[in-house]
């Protein structure tokens, strides 16, 4: 194997969709309203992460002192950071554009809510289940670059780094494991909101399009940033394995995917 890449990389966390399978009551509600189907994890990751902080930022203050703007109530979140779900189709819009001119890659890992996964595999922990997920995602990439610096996006009070850190150093093991050599790189992980990282809001476009894609079958925002997209993996649908890790040979279309 390759020595890693002298220098540094970036990459900026985050997720759509929700952990929860069940009610209060046990009873599972995976797919019925204010409960997601998936859970989507993915990444940007950049080597100039400055540059994209900068055109964030620009671009939200041209936003937020658009006199078209004055008086939409949503713009008082966007004003904090932007967030797909939240934002104006206006916004959106000139976010996406923004978007498809920064320079940065995107991978994701896509889980399907599997009751039967979720209870055999994880025991059914929530906790568990997210941790496989990022331990899938930083797999085959921690070995090029000899420092790794990764931001999750924080969820409320959830302080996670622990965690999440040995999730990654399990899936560099599997690395090693696989190709019979040692990872020699260093990483460190921090949660971050996206108001004190704008890096953040891009995958947060990015996990939104992606989500739209499987849950409501638009492939429109999608496709308007799949250059950025070098892998998308649909981890449960076995019955499209080994077509189910889609890259740049293999585009990802909605159409190819086993319905939800």
């Amino acid at each position: 194997m390759k020595n890693p890449l002298p220098g540094s990389t970036w990459f900026f966390v985050d997720e759509s969709g929700d952990l929860t399978f069940y009610d209060r009551k046990g009873n599972l509600i995976v797919g019925q309203a204010g409960c997601s189907p998936i859970l989507v994890l993915g990444f940007i990751e950049t080597q100039d992460p400055h540059a994209i902080r900068r055109a964030v930022l620009e671009l939200q203050h041209e936003i937020i002192h658009d006199p078209y703007f004055e008086g939409v109530p949503s713009l008082s979140k966007t004003a904090v950071a932007f967030h797909a779900k939240d934002d104006l189709p206006e916004i959106r819009y000139r976010f996406f554009k923004l978007i498809a001119s920064l320079d940065f890659r995107a991978q994701f890992i896509v889980a399907r809510k599997i009751e039967r996964v979720f209870r055999n595999n994880f025991q059914a922990k929530e906790t568990a289940f997210y941790d496989l997920l990022v331990s899938h995602l930083f797999r085959d990439i921690m070995h090029r670059y000899e420092h790794n610096f990764i931001y999750f996006a924080k969820r409320g009070s959830r302080t996670r780094q622990v965690p999440l850190s040995e999730a990654i150093r399990r899936g560099i093991k599997r690395f090693e494991q696989r190709w019979g050599t040692k990872v020699n790189t260093t990483f460190t992980v921090q949660a971050q909101t996206p108001k004190g990282e704008p890096c953040l809001s891009v995958i947060d476009y990015m996990n939104w399009a992606v989500y739209r894609a499987f849950t409501r079958g638009e492939m429109r925002y999608y496709r308007f940033v799949e250059d950025k997209v070098s892998l998308l993996v649909d981890l449960y649908d076995r019955e499209k394995y080994p077509n189910n890790w889609y890259s740049r040979k293999n585009r990802f279309d909605i159409t190819k995917i086993t319905p939800l």
